[in-house]
């Protein structure tokens, strides 16, 4: 065994101790006092051994994947790449979705209680409910919204309540859109990889974005869907600010990093990615007046509307800790959601991470450091995150638009069968032994 592989390996067995150490931290607490809200620390989830329609596709997908994904990935031609790329995520989260069969795994996720759908009947008259968006988020106003609805901005629920203006209302069409729409986030990863890096490390990183254990969150949560949104933003300044038809890129991207603040109040935080891009960019400067016109289209939109960010984000912070935000320990979570964070993205991201960081350090290839830098800026992002306090449980899902980003790290891996296989067996063990929630 080398010396890097041993390397790759203690890193590894590392995160894995990261994450023993969280749940077995996490249950004592759960059982004492039960302040950490979650029934198999650190995720939410529940012990529930089972298996379901999904399972024999989901296997057939990992092997396919383990064993023709690095070769078919290093020869395809690039459209035909992202194609597959995109195809095969889909299938893969599909069918880990499916483990749980139909109603539990897909239609029913976003009709509970706490969950978007509950609202689309309260949007029809959408400009008067935009416009009193706001009185509804504290738990002692009248009428208050569901956890999910009252913890986001209106574009989340919004996004539902047009698909039912479309016809395609109910658990079952929403299901669909998070899955379709959120596997399309490792297309956009791939893109933006490959025009701030090179092809070669964007090939390299495919197998490991479309077996990622991040598909278990991915099918069904609309976390999904904001992961897919941000990954495209992210992907297009990446392309705007290399000379890539800045004039179409350009506002693409902040059109799409203007709907984003919408969706969710966290991803304000893709500015730290989004900086990062720039400082990579070889042409940052020329793009960024197409960005900022694209930026502005959201909030004068909703701002017009009625809806004003600022004053509802003051009004979430307030509902966060009247609920379980105020009642979970930041002294565990601080910690223990890198723990679920070691769970999204798998052994092979922890090793991955080790070699990016080296890369940093050493600069001995232009492109993985600059594919590095990319990776490190999700991690910042994270970070701050965490430290907001206003992350506490329930990371597997909420900071998937940021760990996802963190996947390209395994393109510096050797070994890559090894490692997708550890990543598949990580993603299956997950959707097989728990039922996860959100």
């Amino acid at each position: 065994m080398n010396r890097d592989l041993r390397h790759d390996l203690s890193a590894a067995a590392a995160a894995a101790l990261l994450v023993v150490t969280a749940a077995v931290v996490g249950t004592v607490i759960q059982n004492r006092d039960g302040t950490l809200r979650v029934n198999w620390p650190p995720l939410l989830a529940d012990w529930d051994p089972h298996a379901g329609p999904g399972t024999p596709a989901a296997l057939a997908v990992a092997a396919a994947v383990v064993a023709y994904g690095p070769s078919v990935a290093a020869r395809l031609r690039w459209p035909v790449l992202l194609l597959a790329t995109w195809v095969t995520g889909m299938a893969w989260t599909w069918s880990l979705a499916l483990v749980d069969g139909w109603h539990r795994g897909v239609a029913g996720q976003l009709t509970t209680p706490h969950e978007y759908l509950r609202a689309v009947d309260r949007f029809q008259d959408i400009p008067a409910t935009l416009r009193g968006f706001s009185d509804h988020i504290l738990l002692q106003s009248p009428d208050n919204w569901p956890a999910h609805v009252a913890g986001h901005p209106p574009g989340a629920t919004l996004t539902f309540v047009l698909l039912d203006r479309i016809g395609l209302g109910g658990g079952g069409w929403a299901g669909a859109w998070c899955i379709t729409v959120g596997t399309t986030a490792a297309v956009a990863v791939l893109v933006a990889v490959r025009a701030l890096a090179d092809e070669r490390l964007a090939r390299r990183a495919a197998p490991f974005l479309v077996l990622a254990p991040a598909a278990v969150w991915v099918g069904t949560s609309a976390d999904g869907y904001f992961a897919a949104v941000a990954a495209w933003a992210v992907a297009f300044l990446a392309l705007a600010v290399t000379g890539h038809r800045p004039g179409w890129t350009g506002p693409a991207s902040g059109l799409l990093f203007g709907w984003t603040a919408y969706l969710s109040y966290g991803l304000t935080l893709l500015a730290v990615p989004a900086a990062v891009v720039l400082l990579l960019g070889t042409r940052r400067g020329r793009p960024l007046p197409f960005v900022l016109a694209g930026f502005l289209v959201a909030p004068v939109a909703f701002t017009v509307a009625g809806f004003h960010w600022w004053e509802a984000y003051r009004l979430l912070v307030t509902r966060y800790h009247q609920g379980v935000g105020g009642v979970r320990p930041y002294g565990y979570w601080v910690w223990a959601n890198f723990a679920c964070t070691v769970v999204v993205v798998g052994p092979a991201t922890a090793a991955g991470l080790r070699r990016a960081g080296a890369a940093l350090v050493r600069r001995t290839e232009t492109a993985q450091v600059r594919s590095a830098a990319l990776v490190f800026g999700a991690l910042v992002a994270l970070l701050v995150a965490d430290l907001s306090g206003m992350s506490k449980a329930e990371t597997e899902r909420i900071w998937l638009p940021f760990t996802l980003w963190l996947l390209p790290a395994c393109a510096c891996l050797t070994g890559a069968r090894g490692w997708l296989a550890a990543q598949a067996v990580l993603a299956l063990l997950v959707n097989h032994l728990l039922l996860t929630g959100w």
